[in-house]
């Protein structure tokens, strides 16, 4: 007899295919006020979950007594009550490493666009104000050869120190839980202390998941010990900054820029000041979004799913 799963986020059709060989698929394509109470009856006899972003905590899984597995697609799994989930014997899966390539490109794009202005210089192109010769006003700053200091060196991290150490010779400087000896030998990396890494950094990028511990992990403190020209770049989740003291800082021009792809509150509500500012580079959160990279995180996920329902341990148990 087949396993029963729910998948609550639209997939591609060969990943569809490619679980529905082995379970029975119950397929959401999204979760709204319409779908989510069909979701809930099918949820008392599935085996077997596989989505993103939904909040499963001991309250939800009283709702799913037969649940095996869970599965994100994605690499944060905050989502996850963790100590839930191990009292009732349910493994949790992630999509780790799958998507480091596409969102340390990312991380390079808003650099190099925060630094260079290329936004708001679009912008004003398009808005035809490029009237004249380039005025001195709409220069940037240069992003070769600078100090760019990296919170949180795993695989993500190590994917930028990379990409800005042999594309942008640039002095890299981390800050993590333990050392990483790879990106020390690879790309010349720094182990430093978070307060010497923030006062000598020209770019701070934040690369920490998000747990307890690393909640408004930068803030007011941390804003006031950045250089008046450093750039800080976010890709990891909103809730690692205290967005008031950064939008501070912004204002202020404590710091020169940011460039963000993640928000205390997605989407953005319209009235953030982060909005009107141009000196910050805002995205939907984009970080893994290309075809190739969300195929195979979906990919990954399924393995994941159908690896742990026939009774094996899942290639990204999440421990």
């Amino acid at each position: 007899m087949k396993s029963k799963v729910i998948i609550y986020k639209k997939v591609d059709k060969k990943v569809l295919e490619f679980i529905e060989d082995t379970c029975d698929v119950i397929y959401f394509e999204k979760l709204d006020s319409d779908t989510y109470p069909i979701f809930l009856e099918e949820l008392k006899d599935a085996e077997g979950l596989i989505g993103s972003g939904l909040k499963v905590d001991a309250e939800f899984l009283d709702q799913a007594p037969l649940l095996k597995i869970v599965c994100n697609i994605a690499v944060g799994y905050d989502n996850f009550d963790l100590s839930a989930l191990a009292e009732r014997g349910i493994m949790a899966t992630n999509t780790p490493e799958v998507l480091n390539d596409t969102v340390a490109d990312t991380i390079m794009g808003l650099i190099l666009s925060t630094a260079r202005r290329m936004p708001e210089l679009d912008h004003r192109v398009k808005t035809g104000q490029w009237k004249s010769g380039l005025e001195e006003k709409w220069y940037g700053v240069d992003v070769h050869h600078k100090v760019l200091g990296i919170i949180g060196m795993g695989g993500i991290g190590s994917d930028v120190a990379k990409r800005a150490h042999f594309g942008f010779d640039m002095e890299i400087l981390y800050h993590n839980r333990s050392r990483n000896e790879g990106a020390e030998q690879k790309y010349g990396a720094i182990y430093s202390s978070l307060e010497e890494l923030l006062k000598k950094s020209d770019f701070v990028c934040i690369m920490t998941p998000l747990t307890p511990k690393t909640v408004h992990l930068i803030g007011k403190r941390e804003f006031e010990l950045m250089k008046e020209s450093a750039i800080f770049i976010n890709a990891s989740r909103g809730k690692t900054v205290d967005e008031e003291a950064m939008i501070h800082a912004l204002q202020t021009r404590q710091i020169y820029g940011a460039g963000l792809d993640v928000f205390v509150q997605e989407p953005i509500k319209e009235d953030n000041p982060l909005l009107s500012m141009n000196n910050v580079v805002t995205l939907p959160h984009i970080g893994s979004a290309t075809y190739e990279t969300r195929f195979k995180m979906a990919m990954t996920a399924a393995t994941n799913l159908i690896t742990g329902l026939q009774g094996n341990i899942p290639p990204n148990l999440i421990k």
